[in-house]
């Protein structure tokens, strides 16, 4: 019995022991899994952070790659209330404004339903070109000089003239003259036509002076002819020349080259009104025709520009400037009636208006100076500018400090007025 007391006693102590063990393989076991569970988490978070730090320095490095700027610029520029007497010639030199003449000539057609009908005696009339090769002395025709034509009919000049002599290389001398038919009627009509002076027959002057015809010979009649009032008439030729007017504008605008302006109100129509081509169709309508010439008093606007700042800007630099609304500008002829404008070579008008005076600056130089340049740099480099009256620069991202170094990478935006 004692000695399976002893053996009992010896098991326990060895049952205790390994349950001893056991637990403390458990318990080393799970303090070997804490420890690799906290080496797993430091290593996430180490590569988290790695991560975090290279995304950082990727942006910064991105964000410095691929850096704007943009600078708005407000020119400087002055209002005015233009009331300007200018004077301009037409051959232009250094200190005198220049001009130019645009000439366009045409012709308006309207008929006219008539209902009245008169016996109409209407002499053909044209225009001839006399020449002398008789001598170098001048020859003196009196109104009413008889011209024979090359169909043996005779003609008759309007006005009194004077032929100029030969020129001293033998050219003969030339003058134009209106002419008539001596008897109403449409045999007098004629195409182009040769003519000797009539009154030169039998004289060595006969050979000597001869005139050719510019054009047809056109308008005798004689006859039944539809007529119109004249307070119809006068409509009409309104009419015609308003619409002559816009038709030959419209051309003159479209010749224009480029850098030269012309007034809206500088375009003159030279019209004879009482000598309106009157020509009879079928069934009592009357077909009027009026020709007129149209002169355009063209400025080349950087010239015109630079007088108009001479004489409202204090001190002017010679800087380049503009008006926005230059073409607006009211203009005013005020000796249109001294000069025919075909032979015009200096001319006075007035230009009025509220207007602005911009300056321009170069883009291209900013731009230069900018380049790589500090922000706080900007309004430095901007004193350099006297054009510039106000400018702001807005560099991305917001934290560079520099404006970038190369040109693509800096948009430059003048708020020039339209």
């Amino acid at each position: 019995m004692p000695k399976n007391l002893l053996q009992d006693m010896v098991k326990a102590k060895r049952e205790r022991a390994r349950m001893e063990t056991s637990a403390r393989m458990q318990e080393f076991q799970s303090n070997q899994v804490l420890q690799t569970d906290d080496k797993k988490k430091k290593t996430r978070y180490a590569l988290w952070l790695i991560a975090l730090i290279s995304v950082g320095f990727l942006f910064f490095a991105f964000s410095y790659l691929f850096s704007k700027a943009t600078v708005t610029i407000n020119p400087k520029m002055k209002e005015v209330v233009l009331n300007e007497n200018l004077s301009a010639n037409k051959e232009g030199s250094a200190s005198t404004l220049p001009f130019d003449l645009v000439v366009i000539s045409g012709e308006e057609i309207k008929n006219v339903q008539t209902t009245e009908m008169k016996d109409i005696t209407q002499k053909a009339e044209g225009t001839v070109v006399i020449y002398n090769t008789f001598s170098s002395a001048s020859q003196l025709l009196s109104i009413d000089t008889r011209l024979e034509g090359s169909n043996g009919k005779i003609y008759k000049t309007k006005t009194k003239i004077t032929v100029p002599g030969m020129t001293k290389d033998n050219k003969p001398g030339s003058i134009e003259v209106k002419i008539y038919g001596s008897v109403a009627g449409p045999e007098y009509n004629s195409a182009p036509l040769d003519f000797k002076i009539f009154g030169f027959k039998g004289t060595p002057k006969y050979a000597k002076f001869y005139a050719r015809s510019k054009g047809d010979i056109t308008g005798g009649f004689q006859g039944k002819f539809p007529v119109i009032s004249d307070s119809q008439k006068f409509s009409v030729v309104n009419e015609l020349k308003n619409t002559l007017q816009a038709k030959l504008s419209r051309r003159a605008t479209d010749q224009i080259p480029s850098g030269f302006i012309l007034f809206k109100d500088a375009v003159f129509l030279d019209t004879d009104e009482n000598n309106v081509d009157l020509t009879s169709t079928e069934d009592n309508v009357l077909s009027l025709k009026l020709k007129g010439t149209l002169y355009g008093l063209l400025f080349n606007e950087e010239k015109l520009t630079k007088k108009i700042a001479e004489n409202n800007i204090e001190k002017y630099d010679e800087n380049a400037v503009y008006l926005p609304n230059i073409r607006d500008l009211k203009f005013s002829l005020t000796n249109k009636d001294s000069a025919s404008l075909a032979d015009v070579k200096n001319i006075s008008f007035n230009l009025s208006g509220n207007t602005k005076i911009v300056w321009k600056f170069d883009t291209d130089k900013l731009l230069a100076d900018l380049l790589g340049k500090s922000k706080k740099d900007f309004n430095q480099i901007l004193l350099q500018y006297p054009d510039i009256d106000s400018a702001d620069l807005v560099v991305s991202p917001i934290w560079k400090n520099s404006i970038p170094s190369k040109t693509k990478n800096i948009k430059i935006i003048v708020n020039y007025p339209k």
